[in-house]
């Protein structure tokens, strides 16, 4: 028996990711404690906070790549490990370095098999079948056979979705995936995540420094900030009450054209928290933009 979505009714039952009474830490340092969550499927999770709150080691934690200093971290009932081939992963956009003799359908197909040993020789023809079935629904039919190098960021950053997907994962994360695209493919990327969300109920943990692109989509937001935390809704989370209280200093949230403007007193911060110059007025940068040019 499936939903209305098609997702089985097991799996729409049992949370996609689970954390109990979490806590991570590193010696001395803990980034965070007594977090609990539950993520449903078809939820969209975005996860804030500066750098150094722990947000990619929440990530880690979930691919089984850090163990919890505390508690416990599930994925779909059972405990997190590496090699989970329920979980699709999305790095952040990164540059491929000349010379690299590798095509968009072999990244993709790696999605299939990249976590086992060898190249997959069983079943080529099913193989085959899903990586050109990932490639179109990402519509990168056009230059999927082409090599890596050749291709802009976000032609790459549209092939690293389609090899997230192409093994029908419970659970996507994703690390940065909008870093160093430009709007246009920010919005084309974010899309693509969440009609997989809504077709497939497949949960979603969106680790991000750029908001905007994503708040439109976004179910919950986890806020981190030096050992805090703060889970809620986008309109229960980013207020100034409660991101003051997190950053432990003023910080006003403003809505312009129905984006976040995050404006901290004396140095200013985004809305992750990056330190900036003194203010100089927001309005001369424009929408979306903090006082010290940092995108909120």
């Amino acid at each position: 028996m499936t939903t209305e979505s098609g997702v089985p009714v097991d799996r729409a039952i049992t949370p996609a990711v689970r954390l109990s009474d979490a806590r991570l830490s590193f010696g001395s340092r803990t980034l965070w404690e007594e977090l609990d969550l539950e993520v449903a499927p078809g939820e969209f999770v975005v996860v804030l906070g500066p750098n150094g709150s722990g947000k990619t080691s929440l990530l880690k934690v979930l691919l089984g790549q850090l163990a919890l200093s505390r508690g416990s971290a599930t994925i779909g009932g059972a405990p997190a490990r590496t090699g989970n081939p329920h979980i699709g992963y999305v790095p952040q956009q990164k540059t491929i370095d000349a010379g690299v003799q590798l095509r968009g359908v072999d990244l993709v197909g790696l999605g299939v098999d990249g976590h086992r040993w060898g190249l997959g020789l069983r079943n080529r023809a099913e193989r085959a079948r899903r990586v050109r079935a990932a490639i179109a629904d990402v519509g990168a039919q056009g230059y999927a056979d082409a090599p890596l190098e050749s291709m802009s960021g976000g032609e790459q950053q549209r092939l690293r979705v389609a090899q997230a997907l192409v093994g029908d994962p419970r659970v996507l994360l994703c690390d940065e995936p909008l870093l160093s695209l430009d709007l246009a493919n920010q919005q084309l990327v974010a899309e693509l995540i969440d009609r997989r969300r809504r077709t497939s109920g497949t949960a979603v943990l969106f680790v991000t420094h750029e908001i905007n692109p994503v708040l439109p989509l976004v179910d919950r937001v986890i806020y981190l900030v030096n050992g805090r935390f703060r889970i809620g809704t986008p309109d229960e989370v980013m207020t100034s009450a409660v991101l003051s209280e997190l950053y432990g200093t003023d910080v006003e949230v403003l809505r312009v054209r129905g984006r976040l403007v995050v404006v901290g007193t004396g140095d200013t911060m985004d809305a992750l928290g990056t330190a900036g110059a003194h203010c100089h007025g927001a309005e001369e940068f424009g929408p979306g933009v903090a006082r010290n040019g940092a995108r909120a």
